[in-house]
């Protein structure tokens, strides 16, 4: 999807920031990702608050397939049908997925905690 088209689609927000990342391109609004572009897909950003309205709405919520691992559910949602054709319904969705980028900006980030033993056995090998 080309610039001019995503940009199109998020015309209800202003101002946006395309960036290149993992083979696909992220979009930004006001620092905050709100959606990411796969393989010429696009795919929403969502939270508790809003996933199950892209799925009654029939989104498809992407999943991420690791070698050898189960697959794992993304905050990402495909753009329902009905917003292709009607610019005011593709405005709802991409303001929804603006707000679950913002919560998701202030929702404070977890660190990785090491387990007792490997905090153990750093210790020894110093």
């Amino acid at each position: 999807m080309d610039r001019d088209a995503i940009e199109d689609m998020f015309q209800a927000l202003g101002t946006i920031s395309i960036r290149r990342m993992f083979g696909g391109k992220g979009i930004y609004h006001d620092g905050n990702i709100i959606a990411i572009e796969l393989g010429g897909d696009m795919l929403l950003k969502a939270d508790d608050e809003t996933a199950a309205l892209f799925a009654e709405a029939g989104a498809r919520q992407w999943t991420y397939q690791r070698p050898d691992r189960a697959p794992v559910a993304m905050p990402y949602w495909s753009i329902p049908d009905s917003a292709f054709d009607d610019p005011d319904d593709m405005a709802l969705w991409v303001r929804r997925a603006c707000e679950a980028g913002f919560r998701a900006a202030g929702k404070p980030k977890q660190k990785k905690r090491r387990s007792p033993q490997k905090r153990q056995s750093s210790l020894d090998d110093g």
